[in-house]
């Protein structure tokens, strides 16, 4: 029989048996440990493994975190994400006075995907699709993450306050993440696999082809979303100031994207997983937009989707949960056996994958 301990030094990360909080890979490495470790939880929960048959802890304890809480669905009553807490020997005096020093967090909230397991497949699956019908905004993991998030910020500060998800969990995540930054909060955020809700454009090999739908997609979204607002404005015009709404309806919809600008959460994607591979065409084409002069539709289409426009015709939520300004994009460039590979997440603690790191800033 293995224990515990034995298959995390197998499977997990146990190659960082030193830390150094300045490196970027121990830190993607340690949050998709604490990742893999809220799946655990939920699987040590249905199959009943407790004490020292758990295989929760190494993923937390390896790296001296404790597990404060676990996020619980009110629906299902399983658990969908833990709040991890910080511990140290010196715990008093380990945490540099200087902000600009990278360090631990005191607090980790990690976010699970999708558990095809009895007790929590049903849930999962529904959250899924309203993933991909941009549904998901309002969900009851959503709104825990969020108030669960914003406590722990408001004891610790946003300095010391880590989000970290995966797959499903990277799509609440994500909102969460936008919610804290729409505050004035920007937290440190570790998303890997996130879904991006598109048409499969990555799997076309002509990158010519590529290019060409994409700015055709473009003009026809900032096409409609002109027509859509210009038909409000049509509607509207005898108030007293629908001469200018079309252009404050575009404004605050410019500067609700843009105050999310400052905010650079990490996704790691691959492009062999066509749940996320769609955010590398996403920002590579806002770029090339730029660069052929086209910068104004591609902001349009960077902002915005057909599905959101139209819902926001029809006076309802309407902004896209996938669609960010700013992020720190890596992509796993190792090639991928099977889809398995490509989606999950201990690829992300692998010391030898080769990447390709790039930082996307949006400007208006």
């Amino acid at each position: 029989m293995s224990f515990p301990i034995e298959i995390f030094r197998v499977t997990g990360p146990s190659h960082l048996t030193s830390v150094d909080w300045k490196n970027t890979h121990h830190r993607r490495a340690i949050a998709a440990s604490l990742v893999e470790g809220a799946y655990k939880i939920e699987r040590d929960r249905q199959e009943n493994r407790q004490g020292p048959q758990a295989e929760a802890p190494p993923y937390r304890e390896f790296f001296h975190f404790n597990l404060n809480h676990v996020l619980i669905d009110h629906v299902d009553h399983s658990f969908f994400g833990a709040v991890y807490e910080f511990k140290y020997p010196s715990y008093p005096h380990f945490f540099p006075t200087n902000d600009t020093v990278p360090k631990p967090p005191k607090y980790v909230v990690a976010l699970r995907g999708t558990l095809t397991q009895p007790d929590t497949r049903s849930r999962d699956l529904k959250l899924d699709l309203q993933c991909i019908l941009n549904r998901i905004h309002h969900s009851s993991r959503v709104q825990l993450a969020t108030e669960t998030i914003h406590r722990l910020v408001s004891v610790a500060g946003a300095g010391n306050v880590w989000l970290a998800g995966h797959s499903l969990g990277s799509a609440i995540g994500l909102l969460a993440g936008k919610n804290m930054a729409k505050m004035g909060l920007p937290l440190e955020t570790y998303l890997f696999n996130p879904p991006f809700i598109s048409a499969p454009i990555e799997r076309i090999k002509e990158e010519r082809v590529r290019t060409g739908i994409r700015i055709a997609g473009s003009v026809m979204k900032a096409g409609l979303n002109a027509v859509v607002k210009g038909g409000r404005h049509h509607h509207h015009h005898h108030q007293s100031q629908s001469e200018t709404e079309t252009e404050i309806e575009a404004a605050q919809d410019r500067d609700s994207f843009a105050a999310l600008s400052g905010w650079f959460p990490h996704l790691f994607v691959n492009p062999a997983d066509h749940i996320c591979s769609g955010y590398i065409g996403y920002f590579e084409h806002r770029k090339k937009m730029e660069e052929i002069g086209a910068g104004g539709i591609g902001r349009v289409a960077t902002m915005s989707s057909v599905e959101s426009i139209l819902s926001g015709a029809m006076g309802k939520d309407s902004e896209p949960y996938d669609l960010i300004p700013s992020a720190l994009l890596t992509v796993n460039q190792t090639p991928s056996p099977d889809f398995r590979r490509a989606h999950g997440v201990e690829q992300w603690w692998n010391p030898n994958f080769h990447y390709r790191s790039l930082t996307y800033q949006f400007t208006h």
